[in-house]
């Protein structure tokens, strides 16, 4: 788990360092990452292209099964459009690396079945508070405040 947590670390601090906001992502089937993603809004101009969304779409097509046996690690909780995207792909376990700088859906993923494990990972919080306090207006526009 910690070097699958490791490797969201690393789509973080790849999306902070080409200027966007760190958070980042891996899907994981069957303890290989098929994907890996970091937030994108910023860098390719998207709505959409959060941390989760990118691993996504960065493991490309697959079918139902592979979602049904995959693992998400975040190092961000998940906010309600990543929660429905592992909703809607049957995604049944979200690792967590910290909720204390943004408590995203995880309520709702529990409510449908979905295992959350979270890690209150201390790299994972220091670099949210680090960016939130230098960037407030563009994380307000990320959550949709």
């Amino acid at each position: 788990m910690d070097s699958h947590l490791n490797a969201a670390i690393e789509e973080a601090e790849r999306g902070r360092s080409e200027g966007g906001i760190p958070i980042g992502a891996v899907l994981v089937h069957r303890g290989r990452i098929i994907g890996r993603g970091h937030n994108r809004r910023v860098q390719q101009g998207s709505a959409v292209l959060h941390g989760e969304m990118d691993a996504l779409e960065r493991a490309g097509r697959q079918p139902a099964s592979v979602y049904r046996e995959s693992v998400m690690y975040t190092t961000l909780s998940p906010c309600a459009m990543c929660s429905g995207a592992i909703l809607l792909y049957g995604i049944p376990h979200v690792v967590v690396g910290e909720n204390q700088t943004f408590l995203g859906e995880e309520d709702l993923l529990r409510s449908r079945g979905v295992k959350i494990d979270v890690v209150q990972d201390d790299r994972c919080i220091r670099m949210m508070q680090a960016f939130i306090a230098a960037h407030p207006a563009l994380w307000n526009e990320d959550i949709g405040t």
